[in-house]
């Protein structure tokens, strides 16, 4: 919890294992002996704190399933972890060995939801067995994480509707003229 409290307080770029020792009563010494840096540090304690932790839908259609897992996506952006992972997407931009640690740990929370409902409605015949592996397969958390970092929390029903019927399920449901074995 102390690491959370300094990462509100002051941010990543100025977040210390000195300040983090002091903010948890004990030594530096202590801290090093589990984590070898603070980027480690820092993503146990969002993995710890949930920031990461979503439940995967299955409301039985794949519109239901989208729509559900983003609102949850955006719930969790809006609540006060979500300032905090707005700072670490920030710093990735800065550090590609945080952003690489960052993307194996915390980011892929929306992708593999997003994954094993798409391979749910693979199965149920709503989308075609190539799209779970595309580019496309993402798009739906990419835009509403786009709409996160530019707009800020809390991100409308809405704008997550808009998102999944404007854009996302067009893009996998209706493929485009042959691109239908493809990667796209």
């Amino acid at each position: 919890m102390a690491t959370l409290e300094e990462l509100s307080q002051t941010g990543y770029a100025a977040l210390t294992m000195e300040r983090v020792a002091a903010r948890a009563r004990t030594g530096k010494a202590a801290l090093y002996r589990r984590w070898s840096n603070r980027a480690e540090l820092v993503v146990e304690a969002c993995r710890l704190a949930g920031i990461a932790k979503i439940d995967p839908p299955d409301t039985g259609a794949l519109r239901t399933d989208v729509i559900d897992l983003m609102q949850q996506i955006a719930a969790k952006v809006a609540s006060p972890l979500g300032g905090i992972l707005r700072g670490l997407l920030a710093e990735m931009t800065r550090d590609p060995e945080f952003a690489k640690l960052v993307r194996e740990s915390v980011h892929t929370v929306g992708p593999v939801n997003l994954r094993a409902i798409l391979e749910r409605a693979v199965e149920r015949g709503e989308i075609e067995p190539w799209i779970p592996e595309s580019r496309r397969a993402t798009v739906a958390t990419d835009l509403l994480r786009n709409e996160f970092l530019l707009y800020g929390a809390p991100v409308p029903d809405d704008v997550i509707t808009d998102i999944v019927d404007d854009v996302y399920l067009p893009l996998i449901l209706r493929p485009a003229p042959g691109r239908a074995g493809g990667n796209g």
